[in-house]
């Protein structure tokens, strides 16, 4: 079988192994390059539930509920982040947390 896309690719690691967080992020960033944003938030949201130190998918699914008008739940997720980049000394997305959440 030859897989034609990312996110086919990645989907088919989720089957085999759906308690991957890492294919569950790798699917989720596949389906918001091809602009499938309210596809990736359940993968996103997966991955959060598995790991409370990580920040990336934090970050990822606060800006992907944003994109969706969905600024009320993405607040929490965001400061959740910039927590976790602050603990982390992670500066960047500290900056970029900060920036959000001041647009929020």
């Amino acid at each position: 079988m030859i897989v034609s896309s990312r996110v086919e690719q990645f989907q088919a690691l989720v089957t085999g192994n759906p308690g991957n967080e890492l294919f569950r992020f790798s699917l989720a960033q596949a389906l918001l390059a091809e602009q499938r944003t309210a596809d990736a938030v359940p993968h996103l949201e997966f991955c959060v539930r598995q790991r409370v130190d990580w920040m990336i998918p934090r970050i990822v699914l606060g800006k992907t509920l944003i994109a969706l008008n969905r600024r009320d739940e993405a607040k929490p997720l965001l400061e959740d982040a910039l927590r976790l980049a602050i603990e982390q000394a992670h500066e960047e997305p500290e900056r970029d947390d900060r920036a959000l959440l001041a647009d929020l």
